[in-house]
């Protein structure tokens, strides 16, 4: 079918093209995310799969159930001073891209790539495909109980719900950001389910699960330090409105609030949620339990427990659809940057979406889901998420002596950053300490961002055949990408 050109001689796909090329301010994201967006994308991450099924890390490297919760408060603590560091970073340097960003402006190009590099090869593919695994054993639990589900079902219905979330994140960030709220809405109402009945046994007199709650005997210090590293993963999520900062409304008192309310929420419902757990299950019984808000259900719901894995369904869901929004904002302003290739920092005329940043994890994602080990890959470089946020946060003390002249709309008590800068350089030499084997591989494969920024970025002087055929993908793909998301 022959395309019909436009008086001046431009045809439809052309004018997109063109478009999507003109100077930044013509075609640009739009600031959609509001203050109840910017919530939902935060608690929406935040609380996954693991408040449901197996909260059980922390209790067994507590050794008590009273310290346990001790560790839940004082993790969320943590948390907030991280998040209210970012919530600086965030109303200081007004730029999309979290992490790379921060590192960026702070100690320059070749350590932000480096940090680009380990995302794009296995932590973001990975986590996405590990959450998006999840929600496919959940959803599919209630069709095949009692028998177990294959793993050939579980990868296909994978595959089709980040075909879903990457289709969604393409067409519409209104819709992307509704189905957010809506996700979260659900999430909540999950654990409202688990509190409210739990905390009504507490106040009936079902107090026998708190006798000796504190007791010193079973508390091992060694393990401590372990129970805090669970608890800082289940929080993890807090920093990914900052990865979008550049589509929030009012970014100097949205990203503030939006965090300190997200991780009041978040903290106050883990640690209920757990007092719930423990009025109704004994230690022991959550210990041995594969999913505890199950086991749960089952004693005190009865028939009601089949509706848990659809909860842990939405969920996984939920965090699905919050990373790959925030995550394809890195890859856009690494692109920007002059570190990915043009066209990923390339905006639909109409639809105002990154749509090739949204696509790009998608072939290496589901690589990995149907021929990668995927959970030796995600616990190879786990740790350097944690690395790479701590050097953040340190670029936010460094940039105070080095930059004090830059505005902060938003300036928190050095200490904060300070605490949570220590924390998560902690947590890195505990995964070195623990499991120095694949830590050592993880940092390894990271290293190989180094001589991967001399050739792609430093030594940039390609041959004129390679620059020719370049343009003519990036040329083939803009007009693909335009005529096929109309």
């Amino acid at each position: 079918m022959t395309r019909k050109a436009s008086q001046n001689g431009q045809t439809k796909a052309d004018r997109g093209v063109k478009a999507a090329c003109d100077p930044p301010g013509k075609v640009e994201l739009r600031k959609k995310v509001t203050l109840l967006r910017g919530i939902s994308i935060i608690i929406g991450t935040i609380i996954g799969a693991g408040i449901f099924i197996s909260p059980k890390g922390i209790l067994q490297n507590s050794g008590s159930i009273g310290m346990s919760l001790v560790v839940w408060v004082a993790c969320g603590l943590l948390s907030l001073f991280g998040a209210l560091s970012y919530a600086e970073l965030g109303t200081s340097i007004k730029k999309s891209g979290g992490h790379y960003t921060y590192i960026l402006e702070a100690f320059g190009p070749q350590v932000a790539f480096v940090q680009l590099w380990a995302d794009i090869i296995a932590i973001r593919p990975a986590g996405v495909a590990v959450i998006s695994l999840a929600f496919a054993r959940y959803i599919l639990e209630p069709i095949f109980m009692p028998c177990g589900v294959p793993q050939m079902a579980i990868k296909l219905t994978t595959a089709i719900g980040i075909t879903m979330v990457m289709y969604i994140n393409s067409m519409s960030v209104s819709w992307t950001a509704r189905l957010q709220i809506f996700l979260t809405f659900s999430k909540l109402l999950a654990i409202s389910i688990i509190i409210i009945p739990g905390l009504y046994q507490l106040f009936k007199g079902e107090t026998k699960n708190f006798q000796n709650a504190f007791q010193v005997d079973t508390v091992q210090l060694t393990n401590l330090p372990l129970a805090f590293y669970s608890g800082m993963y289940a929080y993890a999520g807090w920093f990914y409105l900052n990865f979008v900062i550049e589509e929030v409304e009012n970014p100097e008192r949205n990203v503030p609030l939006a965090i300190c309310i997200s991780m009041v929420i978040v903290t106050v419902g883990y640690t209920l949620a757990n007092v719930a757990y423990y009025t109704v299950i004994s230690a022991a019984e959550l210990l041995a339990s594969h999913a505890v808000a199950v086991t749960f259900a089952e004693k005190l719901m009865g028939n009601f427990s089949m509706a848990v894995p659809i909860f842990v369904a939405l969920s996984c869901f939920g965090s699905m659809n919050g990373c790959l929004f925030a995550i394809s904002r890195i890859f856009y302003v690494a692109s920007r940057e002059g570190q990915l290739p043009q066209i990923l920092s390339m905006i639909h005329v109409r639809r105002h979406t990154p749509i090739a940043a949204v696509i790009i994890l998608y072939p290496v994602t589901m690589l990995i889901l149907f021929l990668g080990d995927l959970y030796s890959l995600l616990n190879f470089m786990s740790f350097l998420r944690w690395f790479f946020i701590g050097v953040a946060v340190t670029g936010l003390i460094y940039m105070r002596y080095t930059r004090p002249e830059m505005p902060r709309p938003f300036k928190v008590p050095i200490f904060i950053p300070a605490v949570f800068t220590f924390t998560s350089f902690f947590m890195v030499f505990l995964s070195l300490y623990s499991d120095p084997v694949n830590t050592g591989i993880g940092f390894a494969i990271s290293l190989t961002g180094i001589p991967a920024y001399y050739i792609f970025i430093v030594f940039n002087k390609k041959p004129k055949w390679f620059q020719r055929f370049s343009d003519s993908v990036k040329t083939s793909l803009q007009i693909i990408l335009e005529k096929t998301l109309l």
